[in-house]
């Protein structure tokens, strides 16, 4: 069974920073896109990035590109989402997402995702 479970998220100021990261278990690592998707209240989950299997390629959303940065260790089974200077829009709570499909190096919808973490909150003041 893949478990992927976040850590990372607080509160922050505006202009500040906070890295988020999601460790995987219970399948090769390093088969498999992953992702970060973010929620806020009363709105629909929305793509943040996507990181291909091998590192090769990374996405963004336009709302966050140059802020966001998101990496991985396949050593460590673990990706990462750097953020910088971050406004009270990018308050949410932030899910790491797993590719359902192997070696693929597209771009995650929803609906590519077979496994979800739990979520962790981030929360922006202006």
């Amino acid at each position: 069974q893949v478990q992927l479970v976040e850590s990372g998220g607080g509160l922050v100021q505006a202009g500040g920073s906070l890295r988020l990261s999601c460790v995987v278990s219970g399948r090769p690592f390093d088969n498999y896109a992953m992702g970060w998707f973010r929620q806020a209240p009363g709105k629909e989950r929305e793509f943040v990035s996507t990181i291909t299997y091998n590192g090769g390629n990374t996405y963004y959303a336009d709302s966050v590109k140059g802020r966001f940065t998101i990496s991985r260790d396949n050593a460590k089974n673990t990706v990462y989402l750097q953020m910088s200077n971050l406004k009270s829009e990018d308050t949410a709570v932030y899910y790491c997402a797993a590719d359902r499909l192997t070696r693929r190096t597209v771009r995650l919808k929803a609906t590519d995702v077979s496994s979800w973490g739990q979520g962790t909150q981030v929360t922006v003041s202006s």
